[in-house]
This record gives C-alpha cells, structure tokens and sequence, in this order.
C-alpha cells in the first residue's frame, strides 16, 4: 500500500511540474513583464533595475525553478493590473467560487439521485422517457445559455431573483459567506442551477445505469421474494449500491465544476475566482493567469489522486494493477 500510494504521488507530482512549466510558458511567451509594468514616467535604468530585481536576466532553467520553488509556497508575484499579490486576490475571490461549487454539487445529489432511481424503476413511463429527452438537453446545452435563460426567465420577466451579483455577505475571518444574509442566499440560486444542470444530468444518467444494474441481481430478487416493501428495496438497499461511483464523481468534478465556474461568473458577474481570471485575460494580467491554472490544477490533481488512494484502500486488489 505504501508503494501505490508513493507512486500515486510521484504522478501527481509529475503533473504539477509539468502545468507549472506551461504557467511558466505563459510568462515567458505573453511578452516582457518589465514593459507590462512600466509607464511613460519609467526610465531605462528604473527598467533595467526592475529586470534583475524580477530575475529575468537568469537563464530559463534558473528562472523555471525558482517559479516552483515560489508557486510551492503560495508566492505568484505581482498583479500586473492592481499591484497586489497574486495570493491575496486569489483568497479574496476563493470563497464565492468554492460557495457556488458547493451549493452546485448538492444540487446536483438532491435533484440527480431522485431523478436517476425514478428514471431506473419507472422505466417506459412517459414522465420517465421525458426525464431522460431531458437530461439529453441538459448535456447539451452550454451552461451561458442556461444562465442567460434563468436571468431572463427569473430576474427580467418575473423580477424574483437578482441576475448578478453576490449579495451581502458576512466576513468569517479571512472567509466571506453569502450562506447568512438574505440577498446573499438569493443570489446563489441562478447561478448555482446554471452551474449545477450538467452535473445533475451525470448524475442522473449514471444512477439509472447502475439501479438497472443492480435491479437484476440476485439480492433484489429475493428481497422481492420476501415482501419487503419497494421503497425500501430500491433506496435502501439497491441505491447503496450504486453511492460508490456517484461519490467517485462528484469528488472529481469538483474541479470541472471549478473550472466550469468561470463561464457562470461571467454571465451572473460573480466575483469569484474565474471572473478575475477573465479580467486577467481581458488586461493580460500574466501572473494572475499563471495562479489560476497551477491551483486550479493543484485542485484537480489532489482530487483525483485521493479518490485512487480511497478506491486502493477499498479494494486491495487494485494496488496491484496500477
């Protein structure tokens, strides 16, 4: 068990050096930071002095390691638009993002896991047959669409729910949560539902295709045989079978739903983690860009790999086959 987990996170490891090396790309490629953050006012000898100050007169190998050894410890530099750490903009906006990625996960489980089992066991209903037409348009449509559809539905026709914004939100330390005002808890409806309509479809479809599945074993028959009551057999007995895979996804798409996270920022102008990458783009603010993809990543990785860990410690038999 010792040497999968090693190997599990030597390959993360791997991983990370090899996203850190594409961050590092960004900075080198985008064009010259010393011009980025120069003014009219800046003479050559202030540029100059800037240069060595930022390193940029060492070698590329020299100047990759010292960019991983500072991203290890959090250190991504100075925005180039607002002048402050990269770090602190990114604590400022980590609480909204994870906010609506969480709200949008549960969604997903509450509306998801009904819809899968009712799907599963009601299979030819007509309800069943449009809740799968559905779940097929659910896949389909891009999330902005969505978005722009709830906020003309919602917010302009029937004027119900706010179409951007946080709301007010209460500071828990360095933690900023909508969860304990009104127009907080009002403005994460819209976009956690746009957020959450493509995982609530995954879920669904992958609860249907393992109910099915376990509906045909042998322990379901006989618990049919000996009268239990079907409720009781299909989410008592038959959904605990099926909790594993579904738990296995919602674990890594939590980095999906973070990356997805910034197409719904922008529509509903949340001031999470992916509207500052957007702005960073939009002013080319490299160092900002170059934090979101390493923790982003840094997300996805660690994710992924305890999900590995947890299925190895499950089945030991997996330990094995990596």
């Amino acid at each position: 068990m010792l040497v999968f987990i090693i190997k599990k996170l030597a390959n993360a490891l791997l991983v990370m050096l090899t996203v850190a090396f594409l961050a590092f790309l960004i900075f080198r490629l985008a064009g010259d930071p010393v011009d980025m953050m120069s003014t009219e006012q800046t003479t050559q000898a202030d540029k100059e002095l800037l240069r060595e100050k930022l390193g940029l007169n060492d070698n590329f190998f020299v100047q990759y390691t010292r960019f991983v050894a500072n991203a290890a410890q959090g250190n991504f530099g100075i925005s180039y638009r607002n002048g402050q750490e990269v770090l602190g903009l990114i604590a400022e906006r980590f609480p909204a993002t994870m906010e609506l990625v969480i709200v949008a996960t549960i969604l997903s489980l509450l509306i998801g896991l009904p819809l899968g089992v009712l799907t599963a066991i009601k299979r030819g209903a007509w309800y069943s047959e449009i809740l799968q037409f559905g779940s097929i348009i659910g896949v389909s449509l891009p999330s902005f669409v969505v978005g722009i559809l709830l906020i003309l539905v919602f917010s302009v026709s029937l004027g119900l729910l706010p179409a951007f914004g946080r709301g007010d939100v209460v500071e828990l330390g360095w933690w900023s949560t909508g969860f304990l005002t009104r127009t907080g808890l009002l403005a994460l409806i819209l976009p956690s539902i746009s957020l959450s309509l493509y995982q609530v479809t995954l879920v669904m479809r992958l609860v249907r295709a393992e109910m099915l599945e376990v509906m045909r074993s042998d322990f379901v028959k006989f618990a049919r045989a000996r009268g239990i009551p079907r409720f009781r057999i299909y989410f008592r007995h038959a959904l605990r079978n099926c909790l594993m895979p579904v738990v296995t996804l919602t674990a890594m798409n939590i980095g999906t739903l973070i990356a997805f996270a910034l197409i719904t920022e922008t529509v509903f102008q949340w001031p999470g983690m992916g509207m500052l990458f957007i702005q960073a783009v939009t002013f080319v603010d490299i160092p900002v860009m170059a934090a979101y993809l390493c923790i982003v990543s840094f997300i996805f990785v660690f994710l992924n790999t305890m999900v590995d860990i947890l299925y190895a410690v499950i089945d030991p038999r997996l330990r094995g086959a990596q």
